[in-house]
């Protein structure tokens, strides 16, 4: 009797543990979402091999993840190539990409769900703050401000950007320190720096925005969030605070790669948009100590916007929500700093596709890696699906990235590139590029002249083999 009733006791206090143990079980939680866009940041960062560039926090953030060396956007231009990654689908090559998405959704054309609209359907709390579609905020009208018309309908549960001495958001995508404005980019100067703190350009605002937005997610909200926060440099024109400029002033910066004009047929381009300020004269293909003064001012910016992410990223780490946040920091395209003559984006060479990608984890153990896996800009919606556990819409037409964070010799895949007169395929070792008329551009990368020599008619099978699979996917 004795044995029986010890072994009663025993069991009910086993019992009473597993309930107790079964009540403080608590269901794990969606990891929240944190992008951070950067405009026209090519991938000139000390954790994508630019050691003149310093760029501390940014390179905390790849040392602590996973940086994807290889990443390519889908098109080199602001409009599309966000298209691409809010929608996970190949569009349009015009930077009106989003506002046509959002004409068809008016005229009640069925139409699939962004990225953050689809994270919304599955219990996120959606928030945009600055440049993360085309236009920062959001909205539409000659002031980018017309709250009728709204880029991207059904999706922010707020969108916003704060435009300070810069009166709109207008002003603010093209300002320089202080409230100027371009009215007439001619009369703006194409570079600029100024005494001041990080308030003083368009980015300080809006990274003030975003520490603001993440205490409220982060002490009011019990659903998880989905926070998309965009930078506007080192978009032109180059202006930082000085202080910034300063840092570059003993730094050597290293050669430009393939400088000159290509001979043939290409996607070469006059350099228009970088032309239309202000060079006092000065053409930075013939000017060489211009060309560098431009250098250091581009990457000033890097290191004043790297300031703003900084920000972002220890207040995350403040609020605790860094180790159930998932962090994604992306540019949404290359840009040419003299390489084949062009100051600027829109052509389909590597310094206009070529874009950082950092992915990080925190639940991952396995993080904190380069990968040479080669990757798009429209797996970023699979991969944070799959991340989130949640359904990966079937439309869709990027691949998760799951595999490639947790190995770090995982392959990638080809990728494919488009611009308003032709489409791109870039392979491990080669580029196609093929034009509407018909044209065919081929590089070969692993010979010195790379994208300088077109070898095309030298490798008619090779190019029937890429046309075919470029024609798959675009088609």
């Amino acid at each position: 009797m004795k044995n029986k009733k010890s072994l009663l006791i025993i069991c009910f206090i086993s019992s009473m543990f597993l309930l107790v143990a079964c009540q403080n079980k608590q269901p794990q939680k969606q990891p929240n979402i944190l992008l951070i866009c950067i405009d026209d940041l090519r991938p000139d960062l000390k954790s994508f091999g630019a050691n003149h560039i310093i760029s501390p926090n940014i390179d905390k953030l790849a040392k602590e993840g996973v940086s994807f060396q290889r990443h390519y956007v889908n098109s080199p231009s602001c409009g599309p190539s966000r298209y691409t990654l809010l929608t996970g689908l190949y569009g349009t090559p015009n930077n009106n990409a989003l506002f046509l998405r959002a004409k068809q959704i008016a005229e009640e054309k069925t139409i699939a769900p962004s990225m953050p609209e689809w994270f919304k359907k599955h219990g996120y709390t959606t928030v945009s703050v600055g440049k993360v579609s085309h236009h920062p905020g959001g909205r539409g009208g000659a002031n980018w401000n017309d709250s009728t018309i709204i880029e991207m309908p059904n999706t922010w549960d707020k969108h916003l950007m704060p435009v300070g001495n810069w009166q709109h958001p207008r002003g603010a995508m093209h300002g320089l320190a202080n409230g100027e404005i371009r009215e007439k980019s001619g009369e703006m100067d194409v570079f600029q720096s100024t005494e001041g703190d990080d308030n003083i350009y368009p980015d300080g605002a809006i990274a003030n925005a975003a520490l603001k937005e993440l205490k409220s997610l982060t002490s009011e909200n019990k659903k998880p969030f989905f926070l998309a926060v965009g930078f506007i440099k080192p978009h032109l024109p180059f202006g930082a605070p000085k202080i910034y400029y300063d840092k570059y002033e003993t730094v050597d910066f290293p050669e430009i790669k393939h400088p000159e004009k290509p001979e043939g047929r290409t996607t070469w381009h006059s350099s228009n948009e970088f032309k239309q300020y202000n060079r006092w004269g000065k053409n930075p293909n013939e000017d060489a100590d211009f060309a560098n003064e431009i250098r250091r001012h581009y990457a000033a910016c890097i290191t004043y916007v790297d300031a703003q992410v900084g920000k972002v990223l220890d207040a995350l780490r403040q609020t605790g929500a860094d180790k159930n946040t998932v962090v994604v920091l992306w540019g949404d395209h290359g840009w040419h700093l003299g390489e084949h003559a062009i100051w600027g984006k829109h052509s389909l060479f590597e310094a206009s596709l070529h874009a950082p990608l950092i992915i990080h984890d925190p639940r991952i153990e396995q993080a904190g890696f380069k990968t040479n896996a080669m990757v798009e800009t429209l797996d970023v919606f699979p991969t944070l699906c799959d991340l989130a556990s949640i359904e990966t819409p079937g439309f869709i037409e990027g691949v998760s990235l799951k595999n490639v964070i947790n190995k770090q010799d995982a392959v990638g895949h080809n990728v494919l590139a488009y611009n308003t007169g032709a489409v791109t395929l870039r392979t491990d070792t080669h580029r196609l590029v093929l034009h509407h008329d018909g044209f065919v551009e081929l590089y070969d990368f692993g010979i010195a002249e790379s994208e300088t020599k077109n070898v095309a008619e030298t490798h008619p099978e090779l190019v029937e083999k890429l046309k075919q699979e470029l024609k798959a996917k675009w088609e």
